[in-house]
């Protein structure tokens, strides 16, 4: 898959542009997935990463969205709560892609290669929160998909979350550099 790199973006920084035609090749969100709680609602990462995905599209930086994410703990799969939520904000299903199996970050982006191979972006775009960037770029770049990130702002995020997740992820960057995840 050839897909360029473009210059890397600012945490919750979106911009109004114009949408491409429909035969161009399309922008792609890759929205990754996060917990789906009890009676199918959205955990706040997931409604978080969701609505970011949803922003970008209706200021035109994307063409298309592919949801990613399995069953957990509570149905439905995650990639089907995103889809939902953009079907929800206007967005129109023909636009809107699932990867349904996966159940770690690293499972998102392989999962989600086959379905971006035949889409033919011209441009992969890593929807996550900022803490979780770093290590879905890594992954990204160890399975050769060429991708940047575009998070939600970081004061989006409780400093609850933070504390949470932050240190959680310095370890799982780590293990992703020794390639033990």
């Amino acid at each position: 898959m050839t897909l360029r790199q473009d210059q890397p973006r600012q945490p919750g920084r979106i911009e109004l542009r114009e949408r491409r035609s429909s035969s161009a090749r399309p922008r792609v969100a890759v929205v990754l997935g996060a917990a789906v709680w009890s009676g199918g609602r959205p955990s706040p990462t997931l409604a978080r990463r969701a609505d970011h995905a949803i922003a970008l599209y209706h200021t035109g930086q994307i063409d298309a969205i592919l949801g990613c994410g399995g069953l957990g703990k509570h149905p439905p799969t995650e990639a089907q709560v995103i889809g939902d939520l953009c079907r929800a904000s206007g967005i129109p299903d023909s636009v809107l892609h699932t990867e349904d199996r996966s159940m770690t970050t690293r499972e998102n982006l392989l999962n989600a290669l086959p379905i971006l191979d035949r889409l033919q972006p011209s441009r992969v775009v890593i929807v996550t929160d900022p803490y979780h960037a770093p290590r879905a770029r890594l992954i990204a770049r160890q399975i050769g998909l060429v991708a940047s990130t575009d998070t939600p702002r970081a004061g989006s995020i409780g400093p609850r979350q933070w504390f949470r997740h932050a240190p959680r992820e310095a370890l799982a960057v780590l293990a992703t550099v020794l390639r033990l995840r």
